[in-house]
């Protein structure tokens, strides 16, 4: 979808023409109230669900989530997924070209926030004909955004799904994000951020940035089953080569990874989740900053997640009831860590599915 009115953003800049990359699943009804807004995380896209053809090898990054018979139940329910503005899947951001300049934005991209976000959605909405969304829903930094539009919009939305989620970054979190970006600034090939007109990519960088993260989202339990102390051979090398699974494993991950991701919008997303505070301009309340909103919650956590522990759920959970807002809670027993999000875990599949299906539609005039 094609916008040419400025987007005013909170870092003080604007866009004066963008793109927004989206997909669909299922059919908006005649009410125009089934529609559901997918939020990405940081690595994500649109393409949520399904295949785009039948050589893909695998299906979208919440296909588990989505179809008919699954919780957002497409035989039911009007799916929006898109790609955040920033991204390099479709949406501008800084591989796309700069109408200014007539080079890629790069480095000269704005910074996003999540608020910056929700207003582009909220845009793509009125596009669509959609006034107000039947539910926004995410997992992790797609969590965030479904919290800040209850917060920025609650009239246009009625549930928010807000799984494996904060309602800020910790410090260590932050902390992680920072020893990712500078993996990737320090790589030789960076050259601040205009790599594209070096034609090279910071690979050592983006690599080692996503080998940590990966590291984050899996538990040590889901490390110990999937690779324990597994070797390559059975003899040790003496040297600095893959000789353990776990280690090929990552390098395989951020070899993959810098093939279709850009170094740029890495950094761009993780500053847009070390940004996000909507509790800040309530004087640090959450429970002020979500009191007069008519948003009913759902909000799930995993017990392996220590990315996203559940005590970072449960803050939201208690402003909310302190707030004596509408919440339904769960905490799922899982070992996969903060991906767990994305994998049909039975308990999990069953709690989200009933509270989807309790989604009422097609009752208006």
């Amino acid at each position: 979808m094609q916008f040419d009115e400025e987007l005013a953003l909170e870092c003080g800049r604007t866009l004066s023409t963008y793109q927004v990359a989206y997909e669909t699943y299922g059919e908006l009804n005649a009410q125009r109230d089934n529609a559901i807004l997918i939020c990405h995380a940081l690595s994500g896209d649109h393409h949520a669900a399904g295949y785009h053809s039948e050589g893909d090898k695998k299906p979208g990054w919440w296909d588990s989530c989505i179809g008919p018979g699954k919780p957002i139940d497409t035989d039911r329910f009007f799916v929006v997924s898109l790609n955040n503005l920033g991204g390099c899947k479709g949406s501008t951001g800084p591989t796309s070209l700069n109408p200014e300049s007539g080079k890629e934005y790069g480095p000269d991209f704005p910074l996003m926030t999540v608020k910056d976000w929700v207003n582009s959605q909220s845009r793509l909405a009125d596009r669509l004909g959609i006034k107000q969304w039947a539910a926004v829903v995410g997992g992790s930094l797609g969590g965030m955004q479904a919290l800040q539009w209850a917060i920025s919009l609650p009239d246009r939305l009625r549930y928010a799904v807000v799984i494996a989620s904060a309602p800020k970054l910790s410090a260590q979190n932050i902390a992680f994000n920072e020893v990712a970006r500078q993996s990737i600034i320090s790589d030789p090939d960076f050259h601040e951020g205009h790599f594209y007109e070096q034609k090279v990519i910071p690979k050592r960088g983006l690599m080692l940035a996503r080998m940590l993260g990966h590291i984050t989202y899996l538990s040590d339990d889901a490390m110990r089953e999937k690779f324990g102390r597994m070797m390559k051979q059975d003899k040790l090398s003496y040297d600095f080569a893959a000789e353990f699974e776990v280690e090929s494993y990552l390098r395989y991950q951020g070899e993959s990874f810098v093939g279709h991701f850009d170094a740029n919008t890495y950094l761009l997303m993780t500053k847009a989740l070390d940004y996000f505070d909507p509790a800040r301009e309530f004087g640090g309340s959450l429970a002020r900053a979500v009191e007069k909103i008519d948003v009913s919650f759902f909000v799930a956590s995993f017990t392996s997640d220590w990315r996203f522990a559940p005590e970072r759920s449960r803050e939201i959970v208690r402003a909310l009831t302190d707030a004596d807002r509408n919440v339904s809670y769960v905490e799922v027993e899982a070992d996969q860590g903060h991906d767990a999000f994305l994998i049909p875990i039975p308990t999990y599949m069953k709690a989200f599915s009933a509270y989807m299906g309790n989604i009422q539609t097609g009752v208006g005039s």
